[in-house]
Formats: C-alpha cells, sequence, structure tokens
C-alpha cells in the first residue's frame, strides 16, 4: 500500500469539513495552478453526490472559489473570508492567476442532483475561453483533505521507502516486539525517512500551536453559529463556569487558570467535553483547526491531548511527541484499510477514527504497552460501529459537534479498559475492527453518508439555513 505519513493525517486547514471544504479547495488550487498562462474567460464548477447534497452547509461552493484564487487554507485570514465571498457576488467578478474574469455565483456552480461514479464526493471544474473549453478535469475529495484525480494518476512520484513499512497493525506489534521499542519510536523512524528531526518536531509544534489556539478561541467566543440553525456556542459559558470567575488574558493565562481549577471526576469529564465542542464550534464557523482525521472530528484527539496534557502525569513535549506519532500512525491504518470519509463509511469514519486514535496515543503516554495501545484503538473503533452520519441541513453542527465530546470520552474510556486489561485475552484485534469496520460501510444505506437524507437530518424540525 501507499504509505502515508501522520502529516498528512494531521493537516491545518479550515472548517467546515475536510471532504467538503479542505478537499475541495485543494483540487481548485491544484486545477488552478495549471492554467496560469492559459487565456481564461470564465470557470465552471459541478458538484456531485454527497457535495451537491450537503455543499452549501459545509462551505463547498465557498471553499472552491478561494481555492481558484489561490488562497492557501493553512495561511488565510479567516476573518476576512465572508469579505471576500461577498466581494465576489457584488462584482460577479473572480481574480484567478491575476487575471479578473467574470463570475456568477448562483450560475457557474451547479449542484449536480445526481451521483459520480468517480466517488460520492466528486467535483469537476472545467476553464473556457469563450466557448472553447481550455481544461477541464475532476477530482474526488476521498476524506481528510485527501483528493484523488484520474488525470495526475501516472504524475505520482515514486514513493520513499520506510524502515518499517505498515499495512495492518499487526505489523506495528511485530516491530515494536522486534525491537523492544513503542509504537511511537517506529512510526519515528518511518517519519525520519520523509524528512528532518527539525523539520518533524517543527510540524509537531505547529499542529500543536494549531490546537491550542482553536481551543482557546473556543473557550473565549459565544454567538450563534452561521448557517441557520441558530445553534448557539457553549464552550465559552461551559469554561466560564468551570473556572468560576478566574481571570486571564492570554493563552497561557487561561492554562494556568484551568490547571488551578478543581480536579474532580465530573469537572474533568466536563472540561473534555468543553475542549471538544471549542474546536468544533470553530471549525462550524470556517476557523482553524487540525485534521484529525477529519475536520468534522477534529476536536476528539486535541480534546484527549489536553486532558492527558492538564489532567494526567504530564512527562513534556517529547510525550506530546509520541502522542501524535502513536495517533496519526492509527489513522494511518483506518485510511488504508477501510475510509476515513463520512460519504464513504458514515461517521464511524469519521468520530469513530479519531477515537481510536486518541485512545492509542493516550495509553501510550500514560505507559501502556504496544499491544496496549492497539487494544485501546479496537475498543474505541468497535462501540462507533454502524454510527451515520445524518448532519442536520448539511451542516457540521447537529450532532457533529456534540459527538467530538461523546468521542473524546470514549477514547479516555477506552485507554483505561485497555490499561487494565490483558491484550493475550482480547478476543477481538484492531485489523479485525478495521475490516468490519469497511464491511459496515459498504453495507450501509446511502442516506447515512453525509447526504442529510437520512436519520436525525430528515426527523429534526428546524428552520431552512441560509444559501
Amino acid at each position: 500500500m501507499k504509505s502515508i505519513s501522520i502529516f498528512e493525517i494531521f493537516k491545518i486547514g479550515v472548517g467546515p469539513s475536510s471532504s467538503h471544504t479542505l478537499g475541495p479547495w485543494k483540487a481548485a488550487l491544484q486545477f488552478v495552478k495549471d492554467l496560469d498562462g492559459k487565456s481564461v474567460e470564465s470557470i465552471q464548477i459541478q458538484l456531485y453526490g454527497s457535495l451537491s447534497k450537503t455543499g452549501i452547509g459545509h462551505a463547498t461552493d465557498i471553499a472552491v472559489l478561494l481555492g481558484l484564487m489561490g488562497f492557501n487554507p493553512k495561511e488565510i485570514d479567516t476573518k476576512k473570508i465572508n469579505s471576500i465571498v461577498r466581494t465576489i457576488k457584488n462584482t460577479k467578478q473572480i481574480n484567478i492567476n491575476s487575471n479578473t474574469i467574470s463570475f456568477n455565483f448562483e450560475q457557474d456552480i451547479l449542484f449536480e442532483q445526481i451521483s459520480h461514479q468517480l466517488h460520492p464526493n466528486t467535483l469537476k471544474f472545467t476553464a473556457f475561453s469563450k466557448t472553447e473549453v481550455i481544461k477541464e478535469e475532476l477530482f474526488a475529495s476521498v476524506g481528510g483533505g485527501f483528493i484523488e484525480s484520474p488525470n495526475r494518476i501516472a504524475e505520482t512520484k515514486d514513493q520513499k521507502k520506510l524502515p518499517y513499512p505498515i499495512n495492518k497493525s499487526n505489523d506495528i506489534y511485530e516491530y515494536t516486539k522486534q525491537h523492544s521499542c513503542s509504537i511511537s519510536d517506529i512510526v519515528f523512524q518511518n517519519e525520519m525517512a520523509l524528512r528532518s528531526v527539525e523539520e518533524i518536531d517543527s510540524k509537531i509544534e505547529e499542529i500543536l500551536d494549531v490546537f491550542l489556539e482553536c481551543i482557546f478561541e473556543g473557550c473565549t467566543t459565544e454567538g450563534i453559529l452561521p448557517g441557520g440553525l441558530n445553534v448557539r456556542r457553549r464552550a465559552k459559558a461551559l469554561c466560564d463556569k468551570l473556572l468560576n470567575g478566574a481571570s486571564f488574558e492570554t493563552l497561557e493565562g487561561w492554562l494556568e487558570a484551568v490547571k488551578k481549577a478543581p480536579k474532580d471526576f465530573n469537572s474533568i469529564n466536563k472540561w473534555v467535553s468543553c475542549f471538544a465542542l471549542a474546536v468544533n464550534e470553530q471549525n462550524a464557523a470556517m476557523g482553524r483547526v487540525v485534521t484529525s482525521p477529519t475536520n468534522g472530528a477534529a476536536g476528539v484527539v486535541p480534546a484527549v491531548l489536553m486532558y492527558y496534557y492538564l489532567f494526567c502525569d504530564y512527562q513534556g513535549k517529547d510525550y506530546i511527541k509520541k502522542f501524535l506519532l502513536t495517533a496519526g500512525e492509527i489513522g494511518c491504518l483506518f485510511k488504508k484499510g477501510a475510509t476515513i470519509s463520512a460519504a464513504m463509511g458514515g461517521c464511524q469514519a469519521e468520530i469513530g477514527v479519531s477515537s481510536a486514535m486518541a485512545a492509542a496515543a493516550l495509553t501510550e503516554v500514560l505507559k501502556g504497552t504496544p499491544a496496549q495501545c492497539l487494544m485501546a484503538a479496537e475498543i474505541a473503533m468497535e462501540h462507533h460501529l454502524g454510527l451515520t452520519c445524518d448532519p442536520v441541513k448539511g451542516l457540521v453542527q447537529i450532532p457533529c459537534i456534540e459527538r467530538n465530546a461523546m468521542g473524546a470520552m470514549k477514547a479516555i474510556t477506552a485507554a483505561n479498559l485497555a490499561l487494565e486489561g490483558n491484550p493475550k485475552l482480547s478476543k477481538v484485534s484492531l485489523d479485525s475492527v478495521i475490516k468490519t469496520m469497511w464491511d459496515t460501510s459498504i453495507d450501509m444505506n446511502s442516506k447515512y453518508k453525509e447526504t442529510s437524507e437520512g436519520g436525525l437530518a430528515i426527523n429534526v424540525s428546524v428552520i431552512t439555513p441560509e444559501c
């Protein structure tokens, strides 16, 4: 199988969805790059399947425009997105490769009410010079911000050979057994075959910074989330209540205040939920998040990492690295053996995978054995099997935001069960649960795969979102 770096699982981008926002954004960036130097007079974007059915709620239309204009999702000032979109709508123009062309928001983005054989998340770009087609290309947004194009398969470069190729969880177990080391040790050796130690450390630091900033912003911002559901942010109110009037002005001051707050079971439980809510409220508001492994599930891993950092026996930044290396590799296993796309596998492919990632990572930093880490990942996913993706009105808000809190709590429970368990007595392996997840994905009705055509999406009465 193709090797996957943990830094492909953890990507810094903009919410609300990795498959519906980040993936189409990256596809637009790739498409427009090939147009440089060509005389383009108009562009048309066609969205198919799940991208069409829930694209407005996931800001797919906005994402492709930002990509066509060359904005980088990792660097864009998210506070300027609304004004950029307003300008396009008002002027009916868009700037592509330093050239201004006409663009009608309502007519040039087509929400095709059919699926495409390529993938449930398919989009097509067509560039014209007058009526002549200059270039057209299909892309599939396959989950977690990963994109594929039939035209670009031949362009794939030779993969670097890793010292420890991993396709199954049993591969990890055998390597750790052979070398008497941890999972993160093996993953770190593989990452060093792809980049320098300094680059690895820099990327880890960058991910941690976005985690912390996202949680802090979510815990200090109130109001109504965009989209028309009138969902009120809850993280700030919960945070304020837990801090009981403690004052702070900076992220560092806030962290110190949280450390000094009561640490009884109920309080810690609420803090974990608060961290997860904070991230996904930011995600729903097109804030900057880290795919973990997706945007819709972006709150689970940072919430559990914060649980370790604030409420456990924190051992220093080397253990944050261990946490992310282990979590990332578990995400890679699910990407290779099943899917991390809700449009392919329902929410088990997002919240379920993120919970498994966090469970294994927490087990490692709490000094669990490699076998216990894999056991924790299995337990977490086992109790997410069959979880449907049914966002109300196509927005990553109901039930998505709360599901991150539930996924985080399940991850902590799974880690505790594994730490007190004996993997030799376990009846279910991580490899078998990954296969089961994929089998379940295939059997799952399409209406439960991010189409908003089943489940809560049709049984919850809400007002129509703004389009």
